[in-house]
């Protein structure tokens, strides 16, 4: 469906080729202050057209609040955000009707609805996210009011080029622990903050994109000050509904937290997260964070990150061999303006997606502290 959350709540609407696209969010806490520039910074980040890197697409993605505020602060009711398509080429897709783009939605999505939009890629584009980067804002923008919440994803795999991320390296955390956004924005559309390998990660899109070609890339997030106790057993553990939001983003293709796939072959003995009273915030917190600060699907106060892998993008210009929908062989070479790696304009969509499920999360918490606090 179109709906994500269950109190903070965000409905997104558009295609990649219609008039605007956008989204209402419902839950927003009222009297919070909150304007368009609140909002526009992430979808600058998100927007087409940033890079040689990106698709030449040229849109604003200006946001446009349609309600929900009054002088400047939040009613409590649905806030209505529209941003325009206006460098719509719906025609460049005129030659590719006949035929389902390998690896991308047309076929699915036709055979689920019996039609299909037929320019762009309809609900599947990466356009429908911009109404997900809006809503994140707001998210964000209350997480940070309410617990100074911080939320920093960056590139740390482009093909084979790759940063390290060891989880059981300190080093590795020192970054997670430091890391901000202007540090990410500040070595360009690349978005790596690994200096010796964000070079060559330019390169390897480069190489890729004059073969007509794409690669993929993989998005590391780490969340900052979230408090303990978020999360809800047994299905709706927090860490599930992050790679539930996560793998909901176009092109994403999996999710890994904590120590991940590499704490397969660490025995309990070492990868178990020991704890320690904390003078300083007093509380308990752990010596290591294996579990990248969850446990048991509840938030434990440590920092949570974890990463999420991105296809190469399925849209091409280069000749594949497929097949009409009618069963026919034939050659495609896509038209279009595409993106040769989507790994680095992923990065605001991940941020936003934590944010949508953290500030859900908060207020699903607050609600169960409230009811506890009477019953006592």
């Amino acid at each position: 469906m179109s709906s994500f959350g269950k109190i903070f709540r965000v409905t997104t609407y558009g295609e990649s080729h219609c008039q605007s696209v956008g989204c209402i969010v419902d839950g927003v806490p009222p009297g919070m202050s909150l304007t368009s520039e609140d909002i526009q910074p992430q979808l600058t980040r998100r927007r087409p057209g940033q890079s040689k890197l990106s698709t030449p697409r040229n849109e604003k993605d200006k946001v446009h609040i349609q309600s929900g505020l009054e002088y400047d602060k939040t009613l409590g009711t649905p806030i209505a955000m529209l941003i325009k398509n206006e460098d719509q080429r719906p025609h460049d897709y005129s030659d590719m009707d006949a035929y389902p783009r390998p690896s991308h939605a047309d076929y699915t999505y036709s055979e689920k609805y019996g039609i299909k939009a037929s320019s762009g890629g309809g609900r599947a584009s990466a356009r429908e996210t911009i109404g997900r980067v809006a809503a994140g804002a707001i998210a964000e923008k209350f997480l940070k009011q309410v617990n100074n919440v911080e939320i920093v994803a960056f590139t740390s795999q482009i093909g084979e080029v790759k940063m390290d991320r060891n989880p059981f390296d300190p080093k590795f955390h020192q970054l997670l622990n430091t890391i901000t956004r202007e540090k990410v924005d500040s070595v360009g559309f690349i978005r790596c903050p690994d200096l010796s390998v964000a070079p060559d990660m330019v390169k390897e899109i480069e190489k890729y994109r004059g073969q007509q070609d794409s690669i993929g890339g993989v998005v590391t997030c780490v969340v900052r000050n979230l408090p303990t106790g978020l999360g809800e057993p047994c299905f709706d553990k927090l860490e599930a509904m992050l790679a539930h939001a996560m793998l909901s983003i176009p092109a994403s293709k999996g999710f890994e937290i904590g120590s991940g796939f590499a704490g397969v072959s660490v025995p309990g003995s070492k990868h178990n997260d020991m704890f320690y009273y904390d003078e300083e915030s007093k509380r308990l917190r752990t010596k290591t964070n294996n579990s990248g600060g969850i446990q048991g699907g509840i938030s434990n106060g440590e920092n949570i990150y974890f990463s999420v892998p991105f296809k190469s993008t399925a849209t091409i210009s280069k000749e594949q061999h497929t097949a009409t929908y009618d069963g026919k062989d034939g050659i495609l070479a896509a038209k279009g303006r595409h993106d040769p790696a989507v790994t680095p304009r992923a990065i605001p969509i991940v941020e936003a997606m934590t944010a949508l499920v953290l500030a859900d999360a908060l207020l699903i918490q607050k609600s169960r502290d409230y009811g506890r606090s009477v019953v006592h």
